[in-house]
Formats: structure tokens, C-alpha cells, sequence
């Protein structure tokens, strides 16, 4: 079960030509000479699911009873408690912390009995390794769960083994996680939180969910409160390893009426189910290996299917945003109508404020591209918090950058510059090494007039 590297997701402002970013960077250097240490969150917000228990039973189910290949699940599996997890590898100290963080979580929110420890018996073992080792074993994989094993070398002897297939499971005794040593610390974190969760529970990804990280657009970085239900769920004393689909559907019901009583109450919505030909699309539009306009015309299939199936979801809204970050650096006049066409979609939406948070970065970009800083304020002030209750560094670094960038145009310097420093810990464990961050403070600058060469 791989965590995809889906590269294009990654923010970036891309509005301004290469040598304004290059010499924005060079007076930037003398500007900020030395980077603060990476910021991290502290408590976590995750929001109480808000649908039907009817609609969130056929999750469960789908889920807990797929694979991400289509391929079906014969019997439900889990691992029986206490759960035991270690850690090896060369682990970076924010990995540690965020690893505590989120046990933490598990054991108060979803109710699962899992402790640290450092014997070679563990349930779970995550191993810190080189990307380079990964990619050497799953290219295009940024990090990957796998039972039976507890190496990465003891994967790559059996990887084509039934040891290491998911759907040859009865129960969960031993799982593997592997994690790169050299990303950044949101990266390794994000990592983290969606792998130990299936290694833990659901096999599967579902692009039709909204609130879940259990779906491969990535627009959630951490456990949400559904994903905490599941897990909850699945560690339910009515159910057990072993039992078939049906089995679990019986008992389900009752499970989910005393977890969420505040979804008993609530109308069924099911969304339609996603169909193979529009993940295909979306995988080939951001993932890696295909070409610009291959890229491209892959997002444009994945929207055409998406209006052709009559879909008003954040499905069609993604579509939008994707086909946007693959034109704009040869078609900026397009690419925004697609942004505005996502935001659109969004707005109609409940608790669509995650993903909105994405496309107003892209549309602040705009703003401060064009000189207008009321509009770039105004998209960054209603995104900013939803970054930070979100957890997502990346996103709120790049939204403070973006905003820095209209108070300088505002003629509000001195906010400017606050903020920018400001921005600075969250962009370090957003993105990693000091020349990524450099690289996004002058990218983003660059997209200011003011601060053109000769402007």
C-alpha cells in the first residue's frame, strides 16, 4: 500500500519567469541570512465527521474490503491488542515527535492500545531509509506499508511472495512501514500518518471521500476525524479478523450507531463511485514519468469524465485544480479560469474549506502577479487558518509568503516583513533543506511587480 508521489500537488507559485525569481533570491539572501529552526504543531482539531452513518458503513466497507487495484479483500483483518510498534532506521528527532504525537491520538481518539517499544518482536516496525532505497524497490512509491516483514531488505527477498500480499491476510501479526530519511519533516510526517493508519485498518483509497486522508489527492495531510472513526471502528469488540464482508456489514450498523450517534440522524448522500479511467487520469496527470502535454491531456480527460458522470463534487473541483497547475506556466489566463471553476465548485460544497485552501493560493498568486493586494488579503486571511487547523506547513508558509508579498504591495512593509520571518519555521518543516525554502521565498517574491529588476 504505497503513499504515491504525486510531485505537481506540491505548492508552488509559478507565475513569474526564472530570472526574476533568481534575482529576487540573490537580495533575499542578504535580506533573511540565517533560517529559524522548523516550527511544529502542537494539538491536533481534527472536525467530528459530519455524514450519514449509512454513507459512512459503505466506506467502511469499501475500504476495509478493497484493494487501491480494485482487487477484492476476501476477509476483514486487523491486529489483535495490545499493539506494539517500533522505530528503526535513521529517524529524524521531528519524526519522533510527531510518531508520539500521533499514538497519542490513536489511543484517545480511535481507542487502539498501541505502545512503543524497542524489542525486535514488535507488531509494526518503521524503518527510516534513504529514498533512494525505496525508489530502488517501488519507483514511483514515497513510502510503503507491507505485512509480514520488518526491513526493507526482508521485503525486497519476498516481494513477490504471498507473504507479502494483503490479500492473502487472515489476521495482522507483523507489518513493515518504510519511510524516507531525506524529505522534509510535513513529508515524513504525512507519510507517517497514512501508512501506520493502513497499516492499522483500510487497505484502500477512495477518491470520492472529502475528509479523509484515505484518498490519493492528498488535500488532507493528517488524520481527519472520519479516519479516527474508522479506526475506531475497526477496533470494535463486534468485530473480528476473519470475518467476511457480509459478516461485517451485519454488525456495522450498531458499531457506528454507538461511535457516532450524531450520524444516525443524518440523510443518506452517497456520492457515485469513481470510476477506473478517471484515477488512471489523475495518476498520469501528477504523478511521475509522462510528459507536459501528456500531463495535460490527461487532466483534461479527467474532467471531461467527471462532467460526463454528472459530478458536482470535489472530485470535478480537483480535476479543475490539477488541469490549472499543468497550465499555468503556458496558458496562465486558462489555467486561472480553471482555478476560479474549482472554487466555484467548492463554495457550493459543505466543509469544503481544506480544499479551497489550495485554490485560493493559487488565485492569491494571481492577485499579487497583478498588482492587486486587497483581493491577494483577502483569499490568504480565509485560507491561512484553515492551513494551520489542517496542519499543513506547506500550505500555510506558502499562503504567509503569498500575503507578506500583498502587505509589501499594500504599502505595509513592516507587516511585510513580520510576517515573512514569521513564515519562515513552518516553511523548514514544510519543506525541508534551506535551499527549498530560499527557493520558495524567492519564488513567491517574484511574483510582486515591485519587485521586478528595474520595477
Amino acid at each position: 500500500m504505497p503513499r504515491y508521489v504525486l510531485p505537481l500537488l506540491l505548492l508552488l507559485a509559478a507565475c513569474a519567469p526564472a530570472p526574476r525569481a533568481a534575482d529576487t533570491a540573490a537580495r533575499l539572501a542578504v535580506a533573511i541570512p540565517k533560517l529559524p529552526p522548523a516550527k511544529q504543531f502542537s494539538a491536533a482539531r481534527p472536525d467530528a465527521p459530519a455524514r450519514s452513518n449509512a454513507d459512512i458503513a459503505r466506506d467502511f466497507l469499501d475500504l476495509a474490503f478493497t484493494l487501491e487495484s480494485g482487487r477484492p479483500v476476501p476477509v476483514f483483518t486487523r491486529f489483535e491488542e495490545p499493539i506494539t510498534l517500533r522505530v528503526t532506521g535513521r529517524a529524524d528527532p521531528a519524526l519522533a515527535r510527531d510518531l508520539r504525537d500521533l499514538l497519542r491520538r490513536l489511543r484517545d481518539e480511535a481507542g487502539i492500545d498501541i505502545r512503543l517499544t524497542r524489542g525486535p518482536g514488535a507488531n509494526i516496525t518503521i524503518e527510516s531509509v534513504p529514498g533512494a532505497r525505496i525508489r530502488s524497490v517501488l519507483p514511483q512509491a514515497a513510502c510503503f506499508v507491507v505485512p509480514n516483514v520488518s526491513s526493507l531488505s526482508d521485503y525486497a527477498r519476498n516481494r513477490r511472495s504471498a507473504r507479502t500480499a494483503w490479500s492473502e491476510l487472515r489476521t495482522r501479526e507483523r507489518v513493515g512501514i518504510f519511510l524516507p530519511a531525506d524529505i522534509s519533516g510535513q513529508e515524513a510526517r504525512d507519510c507517517l500518518h497514512e501508512e501506520l493508519a493502513q497499516a492499522l485498518g483500510p487497505l484502500n483509497d477512495l477518491y470520492r471521500l472529502s475528509d479523509s486522508v484515505f484518498n490519493d489527492d492528498n488535500m488532507h495531510a493528517v488524520l481527519t476525524g472520519f479516519d479516527m472513526l474508522i479506526l475506531r471502528a475497526y477496533y470494535a469488540p463486534d468485530l473480528a479478523s476473519g470475518m467476511s464482508r457480509d459478516d461485517v456489514a451485519r454488525r456495522l450498523p450498531a458499531v457506528l450507531a454507538r461511535l457516532n450517534p450524531a450520524g444516525e440522524g443524518l440523510p443518506a448522500r452517497p456520492l457515485a463511485p469513481t470510476p477506473r479511467a478517471w484515477s488512471n487520469a489523475i495518476q498520469e496527470a501528477l504523478g511521475p514519468g509522462a510528459a507536459p502535454a501528456a500531463r495535460r491531456a490527461a487532466a483534461e480527460r479527467a474532467v471531461a469524465i467527471a462532467r460526463a458522470s454528472g459530478w458536482r463534487d470535489h472530485r470535478l473541483a480537483f480535476g479543475h485544480f490539477a488541469l490549472g497547475r499543468l497550465t499555468q506556466s503556458h496558458a496562465p489566463d486558462a489555467a486561472r479560469e480553471h482555478f476560479e471553476t474549482a472554487d466555484r465548485t467548492l463554495a457550493a460544497l459543505p466543509r469544503s474549506e481544506p480544499h479551497r485552501a489550495f485554490v485560493r493560493a493559487q488565485l492569491a498568486a494571481y492577485a499579487i502577479a497583478e498588482g492587486d493586494a486587497e483581493r491577494a488579503l483577502a483569499l490568504t486571511a480565509r485560507a491561512m487558518p484553515v492551513a494551520s487547523r489542517h496542519e499543513n506547513a506547506m500550505l500555510l508558509s506558502t499562503l504567509m509568503l503569498l500575503r507578506a508579498e500583498a502587505l509589501a504591495l499594500a504599502g505595509r512593509p513592516q507587516e511585510a516583513r513580520a510576517l515573512r520571518l514569521d513564515s519562515l519555521g513552518w516553511a523548514r518543516y514544510g519543506f525541508g533543506p534551506e535551499g527549498a525554502v530560499r527557493g520558495k521565498l524567492a519564488e513567491i517574491a517574484a511574483l510582486n511587480p515591485r519587485n521586478h529588476t528595474g520595477g
